[in-house]
């Protein structure tokens, strides 16, 4: 059963595109409804932050110095009461690594700026599957893509001491 136009999603490139504009003109608009984000060499739409209940603060570095809370009780983040698991919040990755520690990193790859890093609990280590760069646990590089790659960014993370709180800052 082929879905009705109303039900289909369309990306911003797709939409000026439909309005006949120029690849210049469409760049402009692209770049500029973006925040610069999509003219990355990645070029995709970004991936959305989990939203709901269970978020208090600011998990956004183009809104200012990242300082937020999750609930791990909420729905959306109870996930990360779970070793091995991880979500991105925003501008940040944040793991639950081997032995219930929490880190939090950039969630962006400094090799080309992809939206492409996870977490590995067999391996320890954060990884790019963009192009294969590996990251140990304090954001140094173990396996660069390219010679020169910078180490990813890291945040303070405090649980609560009931474990039911997860407090961000840069």
């Amino acid at each position: 059963m082929k879905s009705s136009p109303a039900n289909e999603q369309m990306n911003r490139g797709e939409f000026l595109r439909s309005l006949g504009m120029s690849s210049a003109a469409l760049m402009a608009f692209y770049c500029m409804g973006t925040g610069l984000t999509a003219c990355s060499k990645g070029g995709e739409e970004p991936t959305p932050t989990p939203s709901g209940n269970g978020l208090t603060g600011n998990a956004d570095t183009s809104a200012g110095a990242i300082n937020f809370t999750l609930d791990l009780t909420s729905s959306t983040y109870s996930s990360l009461k779970t070793v091995g698991n991880f979500l991105k919040i925003g501008s940040v990755l944040v793991a639950n690594t081997s032995g219930g520690k929490f880190i939090t990193i950039q969630r962006i790859c400094t090799h080309q700026a992809q939206d492409a890093v996870s977490y590995s609990l067999s391996a320890n280590t954060f990884f790019c599957s963009a192009h294969g760069s590996i990251y140990n646990l304090d954001g140094t590089v173990k396996v660069a893509a390219e010679a020169g790659q910078a180490a990813m960014k890291l945040y303070k993370s405090t649980l609560s001491a009931d474990g039911n709180s997860l407090t961000v800052t840069a």
